[in-house]
């Protein structure tokens, strides 16, 4: 049988179970998670008998086929399907005899961050977080959905988790509780009802992001020859657009503000007594010293040797 891409990922996935050891703990929106149990099954037959956990079980099946029983429910498995015990659920999991079930798995205690031990005392269930509506609800509300096809990015979570663990280096210990934390709300998302994902529409005004990505090109290369065509370039809109929106957000147009800020940079590295004022000049993006000391002055009321000498006092 051929896997869609994602789950063949899952399916080559096999160093998920490296993560015991790895990853303990993280904290995700207010959250903490402490991860108890990484798993991978091969398909082959299998079978969990009747038994429940003290924590969350999640279970993405890859290929194969099986069934979840979970209380008086029975539940088909089927690759692509996210099937959850919460913590005191009594549960099942068989693997299908013709068509073995291959599946991963990982379980974690879920509590508000700042909250006690989630175990009451003498044990029994744990004390589980407000049940208030955000994806968290997913795996809060006790008679919530417990069989889910709504997989997200937790194929590619599970991917990036095994391949990390396969071979550590140098930044692991950041990247994976990253990467743990959007597993957790990830595997809460699954099994949230609509309501509880639901926020205000987000309101996206890409034009002052734009506009700053324009201004930090004008930045970024003072010292070379720029053009309206270089910037709009830069951000992929053409020069009419470009210089349209730049204007509307700042009041002044692209190249005024290319004039501004290399005069604004000439003040400050006249103050060098290191560079000629020649130097200065093409560190600004002025191939000769005249018209950079018209410009200058014409801004400034002095020349750049007269701003030198006076050390620039006067505009502090």
């Amino acid at each position: 049988m051929t896997l869609p891409p994602m789950l063949s990922g899952v399916a080559a996935a096999d160093r998920f179970v490296d993560l015991a050891g790895l990853l303990e703990s993280c904290e995700v929106d207010g959250f903490r998670a402490d991860f108890l149990s990484w798993g991978h099954y091969r398909p082959e037959y299998w079978r969990n008998y009747w038994h429940s956990h003290s924590f969350h079980e999640v279970c993405l099946a890859y290929s194969g086929e099986g069934r979840f029983n979970s209380g008086s429910l029975q539940y088909d498995v089927v690759p692509g399907s996210v099937f959850l015990a919460r913590p005191g659920d009594v549960h099942e999991i068989e693997s299908s005899h013709t068509s073995p079930l291959g599946i991963a798995f990982w379980g974690f205690t879920f509590r508000p961050a700042d909250a006690a031990s989630p175990r009451p005392a003498g044990g029994g269930r744990p004390v589980a977080a407000p049940d208030s509506s955000g994806w968290w609800a997913g795996l809060n509300r006790p008679d919530g959905p417990v069989m889910s096809s709504r997989t997200g990015s937790l194929p590619a979570l599970v991917s990036a988790l095994a391949a990390e663990a396969a071979a550590p280096v140098s930044g692991y210990s950041t990247a994976l509780p990253a990467l743990g934390a959007t597993l957790v709300m990830e595997t809460a998302r699954a099994f949230a009802l609509d309501e509880d994902l639901a926020v205000e529409p987000v309101r996206r005004d890409r034009g002052p992001l734009v506009v700053e990505a324009m201004q930090r090109h004008l930045r970024d290369n003072l010292a070379r020859p720029i053009t309206v065509r270089d910037v709009a370039a830069a951000v992929h809109l053409s020069e009419r657009h470009a210089e349209r929106l730049f204007t509307q957000q700042t009041g002044a147009s692209i190249m005024s503000t290319l004039r501004r800020l290399r005069l604004e940079l000439s003040a400050q590295l006249l103050l060098d007594h290191t560079m000629s004022i020649t130097e200065v000049a093409r560190a600004c993006g002025y191939s000769d010293v005249r018209p950079f000391s018209t410009a200058f002055k014409r801004k400034y009321g002095r020349t750049p040797g007269d701003h030198r000498r006076a050390g620039g006092t006067e505009f502090i």
